[in-house]
């Protein structure tokens, strides 16, 4: 028997059959029992409204899993102070992790896929239970260490957009390992090309390009997935037939492949390079903006604008009280009022003990984003001491 009830009414164990009101164009791939709350709440950012649902096929109550099963961490939506301690030490083993897995390849020894699979697998947990501890670990940069946390970062970023899109658990885990080895390449490229601190000659460039023909060969030998490779082997394409290893163009460029390109070039934009300072994440989206349709799928650009909001969690913001706060939740409805964590007094330029912020129920407003340096801010010590703990 079919009915139709509001998003907020839907429940684990309840089977949807289909959408029936939404303010978005998401589609249901297939029928199925809600298992997790972490898929409810997915549904409610996509904008559903309501669902028709079978209730012949709902797990009646003596069929609920049992309470360890329901205990499991993956299925529990945790708050961001639970979370970001977990997350930090979480985004600390994937940088070392990165290491080793570098350091293997540049000695030719073989990698275990299992060990990184693993490592993602725990990434995606900690989205599931709340996305925005190790978004936040995004902004956490280490000088000279660009190489390690791009991919990490990468596989975050991808892992919580295709989330956002209502992707099945199995392509959120495929995507985010593809995200943690699309650069493992690079270990290839010389050193004084790949930390070169200034623009590259015509030649250097070519040899840079080759890292995507290197990661593949790599990626080959580990033994993983021919679907992975093809979305690895094209995180540099553009649709404009423009991009590099093979100039694809169009249709020739998978979904998931436009999908990785877009994260990728986000997170370069937004990171500090031997050659650059790192841009605002506003201004990283504007360039995205601008350059889709002709470089990049414009339907997943404006979802993954949404997806990471005008305030990205972990960004930091000056406030109309002229104070600077790190954003650390979207509001969802309201994308210029996020939730925000107070942590220092421009006027008086100084720390202040970390205080959270509504600001959609507060007097104050984001005056602008900032970057730390502006401020001559150590704000990866003061994270670290006072916030990641």
């Amino acid at each position: 028997m079919l009915k139709t009830i509001p998003v907020d009414e839907l429940k684990v164990g309840m089977y949807v059959d289909s959408i029936a009101e939404q303010n978005g164009n998401l589609k249901i791939k297939s029928r199925g029992r809600v298992t997790t709350n972490a898929a409810i709440t997915t549904m409610k950012k996509q904008g559903i409204v309501a669902l028709v649902i079978d209730l012949s096929k709902q797990i009646e109550k003596e069929e609920e899993p049992s309470p360890v099963e329901e205990q499991e961490p993956q299925e529990v939506d945790v708050s961001f102070a639970d979370e970001i301690g977990k997350a930090a030490k979480l985004h600390e083993k994937g940088k070392v992790l990165q290491r080793r897995m570098l350091q293997s390849v540049g000695k030719g020894l073989p990698i275990d896929i299992a060990i990184p699979k693993e490592f993602t697998t725990n990434l995606v947990s900690s989205i599931d239970r709340n996305p925005n501890a190790l978004l936040c670990m995004t902004k956490i940069r280490e000088k000279d260490s660009y190489l390690l946390e791009h991919s990490l970062n990468v596989a975050i970023l991808l892992a919580n957009f295709a989330t956002y899109l209502g992707m099945s658990e199995s392509d959120v885990q495929e995507l985010a390992l593809s995200g943690f080895l699309h650069d493992i390449g690079k270990i290839r490229v010389p050193d004084e090309i790949l930390h070169k601190p200034g623009r590259l000659t015509d030649q250097e460039m070519v040899v840079m390009r080759d890292h995507v023909y290197y990661g593949v060969r790599i990626l080959e030998d580990m033994g993983i997935s021919q679907r992975m490779i093809e979305t690895i082997s094209q995180h540099h394409e553009r649709l404009d037939g423009y991009g590099y290893p093979d100039g694809a163009r169009g249709d020739e460029i998978s979904h998931f492949g436009r999908m990785i390109a877009i994260v990728d070039t986000y997170d370069a934009i937004t990171a500090d390079r031997c050659y650059k300072a790192g841009m605002p994440s506003q201004k990283a989206l504007k360039i995205l903006h601008a350059e889709a349709p002709i470089k990049y799928d414009q339907d997943l650009v404006e979802q993954f604008i949404k997806c990471i909001g005008v305030y990205p969690v972990g960004s930091l913001v000056k406030l109309s009280s002229e104070k600077i706060a790190v954003v650390i939740k979207q509001n969802e409805n309201h994308p210029l009022k996020p939730l925000v964590k107070v942590f220092y007094s421009v006027r008086s330029a100084h720390y202040l003990q970390p205080v959270e912020i509504d600001l959609l129920h507060s007097q104050y407003r984001v005056e602008k984003a900032v970057l730390a340096s502006e401020f001559k801010l150590d704000f990866n010590r003061y994270f670290n001491e006072s916030i990641a703990i």
